[in-house]
């Protein structure tokens, strides 16, 4: 394995520190570090952008984007057992590093960060899509980052980019593409971890857009897609069920048949339901 810097192997890094992976925190260390540095490319130059990541561990991704030239690095780790390992990478890149000994759920991570901002992460399983959420829906659009390069369960980056009529589109796709352009860049098999979880990870990129692709009140859209896919195998005639009284007449206005099954519909027929749904 080629070397990114001076500092140790994860390998020996994870055994001097005694950081074996819990899985109470959703831990999966990604210990190759060609693999760990691929992910800070996918993100773009990071040569002039702050860097948020979530769940560092024992700094495999860190050491990437310190390497490929984060101007600076914002690593939120509820862990406490990784901070030893995380202040060396710290003293090896002089006041390119800030840690932050907190669970990410809790911290508003902008104190400490300069625009323009880049997210990216190898984010724990148990609170990976709970994070992808609230970064997609701030109070404002755009948002103050402009790309999210996030590493998940393959199934959950699926549901992200999916399509209509692929079996995993729904809600998150939606919510995702209405506002970001959402590519999967790279595909990782258990075996690149330690320790191996069952399924394959893959890496997200979402780019955020100046403003959504089309119009509709990000309230209204989430109701409208979240009665529709609630009863996906329903026709939406009756998955919108009183949603807004002469459902089918809004239906066709918006384009959409109203035996059209969730599932069928694209996003843009969608914001059009929204709008003529707020305007009742």
């Amino acid at each position: 394995m080629s070397r990114i810097d001076s500092l140790p192997p994860l390998k020996d890094v994870i055994e001097a520190h005694g950081i074996a992976p819990k899985k109470a925190l959703g831990q999966n260390f990604l210990l190759d570090l060609n693999l760990t540095a691929r992910i800070a490319r996918a993100a773009g130059d990071l040569s002039g952008a702050d860097v948020l990541e979530v769940g560092p561990g024992p700094g495999g991704l860190t050491r990437g984007l310190l390497a490929e030239g984060a101007r600076h690095v914002l690593a939120i780790e509820k862990d406490s057992r990784c901070l030893p390992a995380l202040a060396k990478i710290s003293a090896a890149y002089p006041g390119r590093l800030t840690t932050l000994n907190a669970d990410a759920l809790d911290v508003d991570p902008l104190a400490h960060l300069t625009p323009p901002i880049k997210v990216v992460a190898n984010l724990p399983y148990n609170v990976g899509t709970e994070l992808l959420i609230r970064w997609l829906t701030p109070a404002q659009w755009p948002p103050v980052w402009d790309s999210l390069t996030l590493m998940f369960q393959k199934e959950v980056a699926e549901r992200i980019t999916a399509r209509p009529g692929d079996k995993a589109y729904g809600r998150l796709a939606l919510l995702a593409q209405w506002r970001c352009d959402a590519r999967i860049v790279l595909t990782l098999p258990p075996e690149a971890f330690t320790p191996p979880p069952k399924v394959h990870s893959a890496v997200v990129h979402l780019k955020a857009l100046e403003s959504p692709r089309f119009a509709a009140d990000p309230k209204v859209l989430e109701r409208v897609v979240a009665m529709a896919f609630n009863q996906r195998r329903k026709m939406l005639r009756a998955a919108l069920k009183g949603l807004v009284p002469e459902i089918e007449d809004k239906l066709i206005a918006a384009g959409i048949k109203p035996t059209d099954r969730a599932e069928t519909v694209d996003l843009e027929r969608f914001c059009a339901l929204a709008r003529l749904v707020a305007a009742k």
